[in-house]
């Protein structure tokens, strides 16, 4: 068989050969070096070069979101934990300790499916493939949701910190608002989006947590109740505050109420003073929450001790009769 070659096929090889040389030549990457350091050819280290350094990109890249996976756990817990509200006055609850670990796990969770995802994008542009496509379907999508969903990104960011903050939690009577636009009640749920709290009139209101400026809770440490008493002017005040403090500490001795007050109740004195007559203020330590229930009974007993003692109360100011219109005659 006889091969005959061409002056143009020649001079193709030829370059082509050329260009294979001064690629192998100018090539400087560690795996070309190290195989030229043990002896293999320029042009077959500069082969393997080409051919070994994609497989190993990807490969560190599968390495890299391995190790950030097993990081993002700690990581997340920290995170939590930097946003909780603990007073130095308030141990730390059992319940508070659950949240910590199920909003580090969602955090985790969210930082893994971020990692991955970079690096399959990482991977596929290590492949060539075109990633505008994937690029510009990701970015309409997120401007749509981002413009359409506002309030619910806003309501769940709320209340992520609502539940790593653990501000309230499910039987935590709590008061939503200002007044007088407040609402008062006992929560029943607390999702990432909204807040279920039953009114003390038995209405449920569902409250999204983005809503939610300012939140009071009667029940995350003990409560305090204060009673006050509008007593005449002319009484002997020293002589009712007795009585009410009397009255207010053999209820709190009592065995059913012994477990509700924390310390005996004391006589603060008076509060304020108008047309109407003297404010006597009592004042008493419960248990978290307990304080309405205490208040209530602690008014019984302290207007029945005054009224058995011969102490009276004072009654609001009759409003003053309507004057006769401009028409009317004069009665006889």
């Amino acid at each position: 068989m006889t091969v005959t070659a061409s002056p143009s096929g020649t001079t193709l090889l030829a370059a082509a050969s050329s260009s294979s040389g001064t690629s192998a030549a100018n090539d400087r990457g560690i795996i070309r070096q190290l195989l030229v350091d043990i002896g293999v050819s320029p042009e077959r280290a500069h082969t393997v070069q080409v051919y070994a350094i994609g497989p190993l990109r990807i490969l560190l890249v599968v390495v890299l979101a391995v190790l950030l996976s097993r990081l993002v756990g700690r990581l997340s817990r920290r995170i939590v934990n930097s946003f909780r509200l603990v007073s130095p006055l308030v141990r730390a609850t059992a319940r508070g300790e659950d949240r910590v670990r199920t909003l580090a796990g969602v955090f985790a969770s969210v930082f893994r499916v971020i990692i991955w995802a970079i690096a399959l994008l990482t991977i596929l542009g290590q492949l060539n493939i075109n990633l505008v496509p994937f690029v510009a379907t990701a970015t309409v999508v997120g401007a749509a949701v981002g413009f359409g969903a506002q309030t619910l990104v806003k309501d769940f960011l709320s209340g992520v910190l609502i539940l790593a903050e653990d501000q309230y939690g499910v039987g935590d009577s709590i008061v939503v608002g200002t007044a007088p636009n407040s609402t008062t009640g006992t929560v029943e749920g607390v999702t990432l989006r909204t807040t279920r709290v039953r009114g003390l009139d038995g209405v449920v209101w569902y409250v999204p947590n983005g809503d939610i400026r300012t939140v009071g809770n009667n029940t995350e440490s003990d409560s305090q109740a204060l009673i006050d008493v509008v007593v005449p002017h002319g009484i002997d005040l020293d002589a009712a505050g007795r009585v009410a403090e009397e009255a207010a500490r053999q209820l709190a001795a009592e065995p059913e109420w012994q477990g509700i007050f924390i310390g005996e109740p004391t006589f603060a004195g008076v509060q304020s003073t108008d047309n109407d007559g003297v404010t006597l203020r009592i004042m008493a330590w419960t248990k978290p929450g307990l304080h309405f229930r205490a208040s209530r009974q602690l008014r019984l007993r302290i207007l029945q001790a005054l009224r058995d003692s011969g102490l009276v109360w004072a009654n609001p100011a009759s409003p003053a009769p309507p004057s006769p219109s401009a028409g009317a005659s004069p009665q006889s």
